[in-house]
């Protein structure tokens, strides 16, 4: 029923490294673009990445720890967390939009990250 499915969450020692993938729930259903997110308890949902065709984007912030990146022929988008740490510690959700400037509209329902010290 929810458009992205994804999946790689779970529970790490900081300083590890994790990676998540995102995929369509359905045939068919068409990624233009592809943004990864994460919310914490009590926290605004906080943007983390996105990417469009070959193209990244990062908040300054994320730079250093946070690589997005795709496979087109397996239909997969890959977020990468290196050097986990316990404010990582979050769901983490991806998105899509219909095309340039368009609002993230479908969403994945997210996964659990958490790190321990």
């Amino acid at each position: 029923q929810v458009p992205l499915v994804e999946s790689g969450g779970g529970s790490v020692q900081a300083g590890g490294s994790l990676r998540l993938s995102c995929a369509p729930s359905a045939h068919g259903f068409i990624m233009y673009n592809i943004a990864w997110f994460r919310q914490a308890p009590g926290q605004e949902r906080e943007f983390l990445a996105s990417i469009s065709g070959r193209d990244t984007y990062y908040p300054d912030s994320m730079k250093d720890r946070f690589t997005i990146s795709r496979d087109n022929a397996k239909n997969l988008v890959f977020l990468q967390i290196d050097n986990l740490k316990p404010e990582d510690t979050a769901v983490y959700f991806c998105a899509t939009n219909t095309g340039d400037g368009t609002p993230w509209r479908f969403w994945s329902q997210g996964t659990q990250v958490t790190v321990s010290s």
